[in-house]
């Protein structure tokens, strides 16, 4: 297995995997970016994002997909956004391998936290990421403005 940061050539795969994503965790049709929009907000001049993508067999089977934010109590924060592996593969190390690879971004770049949301059912994921020592907020709720939302907001 290979970990490596993502290129824009990747970004058909990386799709591909977010697609997979949205499946498992039952919307399959909220996936609405295209190649182009990954590329153009991934690579561009700023770009949005970074992704790190685990290779077996020149074949990507899985990614980490992270971006930087900014805590008022923190600082420099790194947000992973998604750690996703094919199906195929899981139990193979590949998830633990992308893991280890955001943690130790965090670590070369200082940050004082990483976060991420799980699903409240994904029962392997809570417990893999409590075994590395990962804290889980049972108190705090994700909150979201969605497109229609915005459009309707009030001002």
């Amino acid at each position: 297995m290979n970990i490596r940061k993502g290129t824009a050539e990747d970004m058909k795969a990386v799709l591909g995997l977010i697609q997979d994503l949205a499946d498992f965790e039952k919307e399959p049709d909220a996936v609405v970016i295209t190649v182009e929009d990954l590329i153009r907000d991934g690579f561009g001049a700023v770009p949005l994002f970074h992704v790190f993508v685990a290779e077996v067999e020149s074949k990507i089977v899985g990614i980490a997909l992270y971006y930087y934010r900014y805590s008022t109590w923190k600082g420099k924060t790194i947000h992973l956004e998604d750690l996703i592996v094919k199906d195929e593969m899981r139990g193979q190390g590949v998830g633990s391998a992308l893991y280890d690879e955001i943690m130790k971004q965090g670590k070369k770049d200082g940050v004082r936290r990483i976060e991420w949301a799980v699903l409240d059912w994904n029962t392997p994921a809570i417990e893999f990421y409590k075994k590395s020592g990962a804290k889980i907020f049972d108190d705090w709720k994700v909150v979201q403005m969605d497109e229609k939302g915005i459009s309707e907001f009030q001002f």
